[in-house]
Parts: structure tokens; sequence; C-alpha cells
């Protein structure tokens, strides 16, 4: 199965390698360069978004939640953060 990123970018180039032929037909003048921005988004190794970001953590009493990483104890009445 072929991930969101990688379907875009093959459409993206395969979109711009359409109008590149469109344009190189009508005016004579090969028109390559729309293709080049879409060939990172093939080889880009990125991570999920859920990785990417610190674990939310919570005080277990009043509910406070953050991704901060600076807060290991709760601003408002100082029990400590538990992740979630």
């Amino acid at each position: 199965m072929v991930s969101a990123r990688v379907a875009t970018a093959l459409l993206g180039i395969l979109l711009s390698l359409a109008i590149s032929a469109i344009v190189w037909y009508v005016f004579g003048n090969p028109f390559l360069f729309l293709a080049v921005p879409f060939v990172p988004f093939l080889f880009r190794r990125g991570t999920p978004d859920s990785a990417a970001r610190p674990p939310l953590r919570v005080c277990e009493h009043c509910g406070f939640a953050t991704r901060d990483p600076d807060y290991e104890y709760c601003p408002r009445d100082g029990h400590r953060l538990r992740e979630s």
C-alpha cells in the first residue's frame, strides 16, 4: 500500500510532466522543471507525527495536560505529571 505522501508526490510528478508535455507541444520548448519540487517527497524518510511530538503528560488531580518536557510537576497543584 502506498502512503498518502508518496501518492501525492507521484500525482504531482505526473501532473507536472503532463503540463510540461503540453507546454512543449504548444510552444516547442521543454519545460521540465515543474517535476523537480516533487522528487524529494519520494525519498524523504519522515517520522510519524506521534514520534515527532513528546508524549502528553497529565496531572491526575486537576487535569492539567501538556506536551512540554520542561514540566515535571503540575504548575497548578504541584503533583507529578504522568504520561497518558
